[in-house]
């Protein structure tokens, strides 16, 4: 069976690269998002590999830039499709969001004729979504904060949860919907779509970027579409609950420990000072578990996020959904 894309038809067997026109820029330089579509000639799923939902998050879109050019994308059952960077403004402008502020991941399904982001949602949701069986949403953490590698998804599905153990990144956290979101709104139209995250926004993590390769490929052996994939390095973990532990003064943040790290409750996870040596106060963990995400800027304020810890067991920690 034929895919189209933007009214580009792809057989079985042949590859092609695809440009979807979103918009222009006051300028008139024309923005395009490019699409590269691989498929093989026996049938097999549609998988989606997408990146650069939000422009300053680059790991996904290294990820995906290896696997294009190693040739990894290329399926010996199915098709996969890639899109490097969702989000060509923001990409552009070293920004999470487009222009007019709005986020990418928030607009969806998006509209024809609503604001840039939702044009965006929309040609996603109009183009993309419907042709795809699964997807992988790759993100990283914002604001200077890192993600230890990491999958998300809502695990009470259990397509989502064969998914995410097939990933087998270090960690696999129960992440409800967020509204607006492409993961929650593909669901609605009964595809699959888990995120992954791993590192911090405009900063290469090469950690992130090979366990992102690594997951990818043993999804894509778990639903047949290749035959080899590098075993995981460490031992899968789910995590139920999360929850952030955050600055109660303001002052100069020093953790104590790394991301991925096992904490106990009541470990010394931390300190801040204040820059003239007046007062110090330690961080203690809220519960026993996992650093799954670390700040990374010093200088902070009272209610800043300070670190992000998981547990393997349900407790009243705040819950989490994409970056």
């Amino acid at each position: 069976m034929d895919i189209t894309i933007a009214d580009h038809t792809i057989p079985a067997g042949e590859s092609k690269t695809i440009n979807i026109n979103i918009a222009r820029l006051p300028s008139h330089t024309v923005i395009n998002t490019p699409i590269y579509v691989s498929r093989a000639l026996e049938e097999g799923p549609v998988l989606a590999l997408m990146a650069g939902m939000h422009g300053d998050e680059i790991n996904g879109m290294e990820i995906v830039r290896r696997m294009l050019e190693s040739g990894l994308h290329q399926p010996k059952r199915g098709t996969v499709v890639c899109i490097p960077i969702i989000n060509m403004y923001g990409f552009l402008n070293y920004s999470r969001e487009v222009p007019d502020g709005k986020d990418i991941n928030r607009s969806f399904p998006g509209s024809r004729n609503g604001s840039l982001a939702s044009r965006v949602a929309y040609h996603m949701m109009r183009e993309v979504v419907p042709i795809i069986d699964y997807g992988i949403d790759f993100h990283t953490g914002g604001a200077m904060r890192a993600n230890y590698p990491q999958v998300r998804a809502e695990l009470k599905d259990k397509i989502n949860f064969e998914l995410a153990q097939a990933f087998s990144a270090p960690f696999t956290i129960d992440a409800p919907f967020r509204p607006n979101s492409l993961r929650k709104e593909a669901s609605r139209k009964g595809k699959n779509i888990i995120v992954y995250e791993g590192g911090e926004s405009l900063r290469f993590d090469q950690h992130a970027i090979k366990e992102g390769i690594a997951g990818t490929l043993r999804l894509m052996k778990h639903l047949n579409m290749i035959d080899e994939a590098p075993n995981p390095e460490v031992e899968n973990k789910v995590i139920w609950s999360t929850g952030w532990i955050r600055a109660k003064t303001p002052g100069l943040f020093q953790p104590n420990v790394i991301c991925g790290q096992q904490v106990q409750k009541g470990d010394w996870v931390g300190t801040v000072t204040d820059p003239f040596g007046e007062f110090q106060e330690k961080i203690l963990a809220i519960e026993t578990g996992y650093v799954i995400g670390l700040n990374n800027i010093p200088v902070i304020n009272a209610g800043d996020a300070l670190m992000h810890i998981g547990t393997d067991t349900f407790c009243k920690l705040e819950s989490i959904g994409d970056d």
